[in-house]
């Protein structure tokens, strides 16, 4: 696996300041953010000076019930090639349900939500991921997600289902240790044994971020400073194995080039601490077992994976070296069977009731706990609500004060249908048809806006038509 080094998220809110950082070995961007034909000139400085730049994915949707678009693949494929990416990253994730699968209107999440670790979703993972790996022209990794939910009748904990993933697939594993900590404190998953059942030889890289802790649960901002409890995780894994890369993550509330600097530093300590306790461990582990007979004995630590019809130890210690890390996966199967569409059927279905109680207000799907439901809900809610400020930043100038509130008030009762550019145009329309704002200055600059992106031509028979007639007739005054 390719040394990668430390690295920073890049951002365009940032890009001046990671040029100037001393010790930036690489940067990931964000790949729907990027325009191939049209590179973002701090990126291309970067490259010049041999910065390797990786483009992370956020919408294919490996963990849905459907196949991944032949389109987002080829638009993935299009970016690594013109960023000259070793290889390319996503998530372990579904982001999208409904359509044919479950004869259901199709949902958008806007967000990364997790899959249910069980048989069916791992086999519809598993041939998704192969699908995405013939499409691209480089490597392929996949990023554990942090989750407020879990999903009732899990069959697999997160360390034998990512074990499993890539035995099967022989994909490489982005390992996130603050998503780790996420589902330590919202479903009381243990970080560390989770680190114990991974491949470690698998991982490409690791993220680290920042976030903060409400009522009892953890959410994932990364608009914060890393907390403690996440530097430990990350000085586990590398008192495991010596991560080929390690990546600080943020995508908000920017602090100063210096503070930036200084979470590195931090970072890179931590790294260094596990690092320092790896060698400590395999120096011990080899006096001790001077003279011992036989090579390369492994002691395990008594957790078991099972991995199709075998059972394997789990992360053990080498008596020779002293080497914690996982066992090495065998690699991909050869030719695996077709996928019987029952198990996307099922899968489909169950993701669809899912996405539909958090988007549309359908009824908590039996077994899942009703008050995270309604966290969750409300941060897909705030999250949009960013993010179309973001792609459409005159729509909070328009409304003021009042564009958050507005926003989520709409978010509750009208699901995404297309991305955020979309959902953007929704809400401007549906704020239109409601009567606000009142008359005047902002409800003209709406209407202008809005016919400015909706199209020549209103659609027929829609509220659209209603929304643009009404508009053309006032445009002038």
């Amino acid at each position: 696996m390719r040394r990668l080094g430390t690295g920073i998220g890049w951002r365009p809110e940032i890009a001046d300041a990671v040029e100037r950082m001393p010790g930036i070995d690489w940067v990931e961007a964000v790949a729907e953010n990027v325009c191939p034909g049209h590179l973002p000139d701090s990126l291309l400085r970067l490259r010049e000076r041999g910065v390797t730049v990786i483009p992370h994915g956020v919408s294919l949707g490996l963990g849905d019930a459907e196949r991944p678009d032949a389109g987002r693949l080829a638009a993935l494929a299009e970016r690594a090639e013109a960023l000259g990416s070793p290889l390319v990253t996503e998530h372990i994730a579904f982001v999208r349900a409904g359509g044919p699968l479950a004869a259901s209107p199709r949902l958008e999440a806007g967000h990364l939500l997790p899959v249910p670790r069980t048989r069916d979703a791992l086999d519809v993972l598993c041939e998704n991921v192969r699908i995405a790996q013939e499409a691209l022209p480089v490597p392929l990794a996949v990023e554990n997600i942090a989750a407020l939910i879990a999903w009732p009748g899990e069959e697999m904990t997160e360390g034998q289902f990512l074990y499993e993933l890539a035995d099967r697939t022989g994909v490489r594993l982005l390992i996130d240790v603050a998503n780790l900590h996420t589902n330590h404190v919202n479903r009381g998953e243990d970080p560390a044994k989770a680190l114990a059942e991974l491949p470690l030889e698998a991982i490409a890289y690791v993220h680290v971020a920042g976030g903060f802790e409400r009522d009892g649960v953890w959410h994932d901002s990364h608009a914060h400073p890393v907390p403690r409890p996440v530097l430990d995780i990350l000085t586990d894994l590398a008192s495991r194995v010596s991560p080929p890369g390690v990546l600080l993550e943020r995508d908000e509330n920017f602090p100063e080039p210096a503070e930036l600097e200084r979470e590195l530093r931090t970072i890179r300590a931590a790294v260094e601490a596990g690092g320092q306790e790896h060698a400590v461990t395999r120096a011990g582990s080899s006096a001790g077992q001077h003279g011992a007979t036989g090579i390369g004995t492994r002691v395990g630590t008594g957790i078991e994976t099972r991995i199709g019809a075998r059972t394997v130890t789990g992360a053990g210690t080498d008596a020779r070296t002293g080497d914690r890390s996982a066992p090495p996966a065998p690699g991909p199967e050869p030719d695996p069977a077709p996928l019987d569409e029952t198990t996307r059927q099922r899968l489909g279905l169950a993701q669809a009731a899912l996405l539909s109680a958090l988007v549309a207000g359908t009824p908590v799907p039996e077994g899942f706990d009703r008050v995270r439901l309604g966290v969750q809900s409300r941060a897909l809610a705030a999250k949009r609500a960013d993010v179309v400020a973001k792609v459409a930043p005159e729509l909070p100038v328009m409304l003021g004060s009042g564009y958050r509130t507005a926003f989520i008030a709409y978010a509750q009762g009208h699901p995404m249908r297309g991305g955020y550019r979309q959902d953007a145009l929704d809400f401007a329309e549906q704020t239109l048809l409601d009567g606000r704002p009142a008359e005047g200055r902002a409800r003209r600059e709406l209407r202008r806006w809005w016919l400015d992106r909706s199209g020549p031509a209103p659609r027929p028979r829609s509220r659209l038509g209603q929304v643009g007639r009404m508009g053309r007739s006032l445009i002038g005054r």
